[in-house]
C-alpha cells in the first residue's frame, strides 16, 4: 500500500515558512552568503586566500561557508561582496501581509 504525499507550496522564503520572526532579513542574508560562496568557488579561493585578498578575516569567510550568519549584518555581507569585486543591486517590494481573505497590495521601491 502506498501512502499519499501531500504537496505544499512554499512562500519562496523558507524562513517565513518556518515562522521565523526576521524571515525577510534571514532570507536576504542567506542569498548574499550564497553569492559570496559562489564567488569563492568560481575563483577557487580558500578562506585564507579570500582573507588575504580582501583584508577580511579568514574566520569570517569560514563562518559564511558554514552558513553561520548570526554575526553578520546585511550591510556587512554586502561589503564582503564589494571586496570581492561584486556590485550589489537591491530591489525592494513592500506588500501588505495577506489577510484571511488573501488580498494584499504591493508597492515596489527602486
Amino acid at each position: 500500500m502506498v501512502d499519499k504525499i501531500e504537496l505544499v507550496r512554499g512562500s519562496g522564503n523558507v524562513f517565513r515558512d518556518l515562522g521565523r520572526p526576521n524571515a525577510d532579513a534571514e532570507q536576504l542574508k542567506a542569498l548574499l552568503a550564497a553569492q559570496i560562496i559562489n564567488v569563492l568557488d568560481q575563483r577557487k579561493l580558500t578562506v585564507r586566500a579570500a582573507g588575504e585578498k580582501t583584508g577580511i578575516a579568514a574566520a569570517d569567510f569560514s563562518r559564511i561557508r558554514q552558513v553561520k550568519l548570526d554575526r553578520f549584518t546585511i550591510d556587512r555581507l554586502m561589503a564582503v561582496l564589494n571586496k570581492l569585486d561584486r556590485r550589489v543591486d537591491v530591489s525592494v517590494s513592500i506588500r501588505r501581509r495577506r489577510s484571511a481573505t488573501g488580498s494584499g497590495s504591493s508597492q515596489a521601491l527602486r
